[in-house]
């Protein structure tokens, strides 16, 4: 079997293929809770000895930098390398790859279902290709073409300093810099963006906040499933639709940032967990205003695909595809 991985901050998700020739035929997948393990050695052992598996090559993608074949979690006292993993599995071939690449890894395999066009554009085959994921954080990565196949990059773009464009975003921008000095594109283009740009609103008195739901954020640890809810209701309050609004219209300038900065002419993705749910207000004009507003470059934008993933494993499919690719690349080389 071959094994392919994705390690999250909280949860990690598990699945084995028996043939390079499909890797999507994953006959088994499993998900384990991280806090349950005391490493990620112990965790993947448990699952091969569970279904008695004879692994003869792994891929996993991990939420965090991998430098140099190896990955230190940002919020598990986890370590991994790929010469552990290898020794582990007993096998030659072993890979570890950012969780974002993993992604965009997946790209150039994914169905019509799989996606959801936001703009139409013109692909060119071979361009660049970028992904802009805002989930529990925003990630970013990138696709080039070698010749024979995309090869993927990560990227830390997330964490770059947010530049406003409205006056209301500058009043964001001021009201974060007072918390946390720095405010990256992260801290307003992701899931606790969406939390933070409520608050704001709600700080300058923006619109009124139904008691019953500011008692439900009140008690949550995590507010923004609950604004976004709120937010495609049908008569959404004023105050949900308009954090909602805001994040697209700053999710949207900075895919038109990562559009101009690589020349995507292959397309930008939206990934991560938040654009699927919010679909509505992405195909709304709120999203392009942001998308477009880049002066003269606003027609080569025009051109440019966008579409949103739509399939939640990915990640784990972009880790197939890499297995595929280091078992050929081995043959080749011997």
């Amino acid at each position: 079997m071959y094994l392919i991985g994705d390690v999250g901050g909280t949860k990690t998700n598990l699945a084995v293929f028996p043939s390079v020739d499909d890797p999507r035929d994953w006959q088994i997948q499993a998900s384990y809770q991280n806090s349950a393990w005391s490493s990620l050695e112990d965790l993947l052992a448990a699952f091969i000895h569970e279904h008695n598996l004879l692994v003869q090559a792994v891929c996993l993608c991990v939420a965090g930098p991998v430098i140099d074949g190896e990955a230190a979690f940002t919020n598990l006292p986890w370590h991994i390398q790929e010469f552990r993993l290898k020794e582990l599995f007993n096998i030659d071939r072993a890979r570890i790859i950012n969780d974002l690449v993993a992604t965009a890894l997946s790209i150039p395999h994914l169905t019509g279902n799989e996606v959801d066009k936001l703009n139409k554009g013109v692909i060119m085959q071979g361009g660049t290709i970028a992904v802009v994921a805002p989930g529990t954080g925003l990630g970013e990565a990138y696709l080039t073409w070698d010749g024979r196949r995309y090869r993927g990059f990560a990227s830390e773009g997330g964490h770059v300093d947010f530049a406003p464009t409205s006056a209301l975003q500058w009043g964001l921008l001021q009201y974060l810099q007072e918390r946390y000095g720095h405010v990256s594109y992260e801290r307003v283009c992701s899931g606790m963006g969406i939390t933070n740009i409520y608050q704001f609103l709600k700080h300058t008195g923006y619109a009124p906040e139904p008691s019953a739901l500011a008692e439900m954020i009140r008690q949550s640890k995590d507010p923004t499933p609950i604004i976004v809810n709120a937010a495609l209701e049908k008569d959404a309050p004023d105050l949900y639709r308009a954090a909602v609004n805001t994040f697209v219209e700053i999710l949207g300038a900075e895919v038109g940032n990562m559009a101009l900065k690589l020349m995507t002419t292959g397309g930008v993705y939206l990934g991560g967990g938040i654009p699927p749910r919010i679909l509505p207000f992405l195909h709304s004009e709120k999203f392009f205003y942001g998308y477009r507003r880049k002066g003269r470059f606003e027609d080569l934008l025009d051109r440019i695909p966008i579409h949103v993933i739509l399939n939640p494993k990915a990640a784990l499919l972009g880790c197939a595809y890499e297995i595929v690719e280091l078992l050929n690349y081995s043959t080749s080389a011997s």
